[in-house]
């Protein structure tokens, strides 16, 4: 006869969760995202062929002083080299390719896990990716020159140094796309996130004159002085400790390591203050303001101000609300920034740097920005307006699982693409208009602004045309999360290979306005204006024509494209 089970006996005591489940759960996660997927397969490991080559390009050249047995660049190299390590890290996600949410954080907001728990497997699961591993093979070139340098010793201290960082680099991602995702969620503090990106972005612009006037020098001893302060730095800190030991300063390798260890911690605790908000998935805004002035009953009311025009039929709606999205979505405004930042200011800043410099030739005279011609103007436009445009490129993925309504609606394809292309137009249009207007100042030719604005126009329209049909064939599915710069496992290398096809080929389909540019000389002033309106307009009304009859063949296919999968 079988014993009765006593109902308070003891149960089975529970393991503690601890960082190596959340790799685990990582690995098995990114193998079902794989299974079935033939195209991200090929995604992944064409990034991590392309990692590859980049981590042994950038081994040697950290090896090089090493090699050479020549030490006295070693600390320029290791500092420069690993400051831009740090600050592409910071930068990159925000700005290109997003960072990997294989592990959504708001997934785990019902579990009884503590914030150190969450923070520190989220952290390891951070470290097991493709760019943290091309970081990793990198950064072993410091090795073998502080080894090659200073013996085992320096050697040793090395590893440390590019071990911890490794882990400031992924840190600093975290941290800062986490911090900007939950403000970008807060639309009382967006104007303040788009500054500080701006702020940032916008000091590339000095930096690169600076760099460039140094290297044009030659001075190299002040560029080593300049490195040696960048040692001090969380940014060249971590990688300048075991250098700095073979060079026989070794009681600046623990003060080093204290640095970037308090570095790390810093960022960790700052992620961890903006990982509960992101695991909620919202961010209190307060009260919403009344609506004071609203006409035209519930129709009415459903148009923004922007979009109040746009006539009350199926493109009028369509418009209405994808200039809301534009507005209102975290994800998509946070592109939108993307373009002020880097498709403005850092041109912006460029030209005014630029500007600033005077070159004299052999007979005494001196040449500068002012002395642009129209087809150099017109060539550097192309950067601006295609960048402008790239956005579109997976226009469908901001959807989702949501652009199941346009397909049950039977919405055409091309009043679907016309409808987005001028929504969307509505907030670029501005920023390329301001932008024609300051590089005409900064070049001294106020008579410029039709030449820069025409330029633009034509590139942008053309960015238009060709992003519809990369959008309809090559869309691909962001995470369910409420962080905008997410992305699934090998989402990343999609975005940027579908990003340089994009501007690659808009660029081609542009050309025709600098080849006009170089055959009418001084007429193009006159002309670049009404030419490159017509020109962009046409080009973004047949690319919406013709996108728009494949879209009608492919709308269920792109359906499950961009529906991510739970």
């Amino acid at each position: 006869m079988a014993l009765p089970v006593s109902a308070a006996a003891p149960a089975a005591p529970q393991r503690p969760v601890s960082a190596r489940h959340f790799v685990r759960l990582k690995l098995r996660v990114m193998g079902n995202n794989f299974r079935g997927q033939g195209w991200r397969i090929a995604l992944f490991i064409g990034g991590a062929l392309v990692g590859l080559w980049f981590a042994a390009s950038g081994f040697f050249l950290f090896a090089a002083p090493g090699l050479t047995g020549d030490g006295r660049y070693a600390v320029l190299v290791a500092a420069a080299g690993g400051g831009l390590l740090v600050l592409g890290w910071l930068l990159l996600p925000l700005v290109f390719f997003g960072v990997d949410e294989t592990l959504d954080p708001a997934r785990f907001a019902l579990l009884p896990l503590s914030r150190r728990t969450l923070v520190t497997g989220l952290f390891a699961a951070a470290l097991v990716s493709v760019p943290v591993l091309a970081v990793l093979v990198a950064s072993f070139g410091l090795v073998l020159t502080a080894w090659g340098l200073g013996g085992w010793s320096a050697g040793l201290v090395a590893v440390v140094g590019v071990a911890g960082g490794l882990l400031l680099c992924v840190a600093a991602s975290r941290a800062v796309t986490s911090a900007f995702a939950t403000m970008l969620r807060s639309r009382r503090v967006r104007d303040l996130a788009a500054v500080l990106l701006a702020v940032t972005a916008a000091l590339l612009g000095p930096l690169q004159v600076f760099g460039l006037a140094a290297l044009r020098e030659a001075d190299w001893t002040r560029l080593t002085g300049v490195a040696t302060v960048i040692g001090w730095t969380p940014f060249g800190a971590p990688w300048t400790a075991g250098i700095d030991v073979a060079q026989g300063r070794v009681w600046t390798a623990p003060v080093k390591l204290l640095i970037t260890a308090a570095a790390i911690g810093a960022l960790l605790v700052w992620w961890s203050r903006s990982l509960e908000s992101a695991m909620v998935g919202a961010v209190s805004a307060g009260r919403a303001p009344a609506r004071r002035g609203v006409t035209g009953g519930a129709v009415g009311q459903l148009f923004p101000r922007l979009a109040g025009w746009a006539r009350r039929d199926r493109f009028g709606a369509l418009v209405a609300r994808e200039a809301r999205y534009w507005w209102r979505d975290a994800r998509r405004r946070a592109n939108l920034i993307t373009i002020a930042v880097v498709g403005i200011f850092v041109p912006v800043m460029i030209n005014l740097g630029g500007a600033g410099f005077a070159v004299e030739d052999e007979r005494g005279l001196t040449t500068g920005a002012g002395d642009s011609s129209p087809v150099l103007v017109t060539l550097s436009m192309l950067f601006v307006g295609v960048l402008a445009s790239v956005t579109l490129a997976n226009q469908f993925g901001f959807d989702g699982s949501a652009y199941a309504a346009n397909v049950v609606a039977g919405v055409p394809g091309r009043v679907e693409l016309r409808a987005r292309m001028t929504a969307f137009s509505l907030y670029v249009l501005p920023m390329l208009a301001i932008v024609a207007v300051v590089l005409s100042v900064v070049l001294g030719r106020p008579g410029w602004i039709g030449l820069t604005a025409g330029s633009l126009a034509a590139t942008y329209g053309a960015g238009l045309a060709v992003n519809s049909f990369v959008s309809v064939l090559g869309a691909y599915s962001l995470p369910e999360t409420s962080n905008p710069f997410a992305m699934n496992s090998g989402a990343g290398i999609a975005k940027g290979l579908l990003t340089l096809l994009s501007m690659i080929t808009s660029a081609v389909v542009a050309v025709p306005m600098v080849v006009a540019a170089a055959l009418l000389g001084d007429a193009w002033l006159w002309l670049a204006l009404p030419v490159g309106v017509a020109y962009g307009l046409g080009a973004a009304l047949l690319g919406a024509y013709l996108a728009g009859d494949v879209l009608d063949r492919r709308q269920p296919e792109l359906l499950a494209t961009v529906t991510p999968r739970r």
